[in-house]
């Protein structure tokens, strides 16, 4: 829930380019997927591995669910710092998201992200992925 302490795992910055934006001059909500998904897949990176190894491997994380609530927007130029923590809650994994606006500190977007695993085509408990995460839960 946007507003409460949160003790990330992982940051990442992201600048808001042109196209990203609408008639209004400000972001599109739908670009916000984009930059939680970034963060996502650079957290994998950093943690050492990638969605393309875990695919090669026969695991595959899929997004279940996404609830994100829109705070305040951003703007052309606008940079932002894009933070999450990872939380396993039974065979579920849920990454907690915020988006602050890295000039004035406000918080942008919260969204709670819930990621379930496929290995090899079927669902699963997701223990291969909680071993690889195993440092973050």
């Amino acid at each position: 829930m946007a507003g409460q302490k949160v003790d990330y795992q992982y940051e990442t910055t992201i600048r808001v380019r042109d196209y990203e934006t609408d008639s209004q001059g400000i972001v599109n909500n739908a670009n916000y997927l984009h930059y939680l998904e970034i963060t996502r897949h650079d957290f994998c990176e950093a943690a050492g591995t990638s969605f393309l190894a875990m695919q090669r491997e026969g695991l595959d994380p899929v997004v279940r669910k996404i609830e994100i609530e829109y705070l305040r927007s951003l703007t052309m130029g606008d940079t932002m710092v894009s933070r999450l923590a990872l939380r396993r809650k039974g065979p579920k994994f849920v990454f907690c998201q915020d988006i602050f606006n890295a000039a004035t500190g406000e918080q942008v977007v919260h969204a709670d992200v819930t990621v379930v695993c496929l290995e090899h085509g079927q669902l699963s408990r997701g223990d291969r992925m909680a071993s690889l995460f195993s440092q973050y839960l």
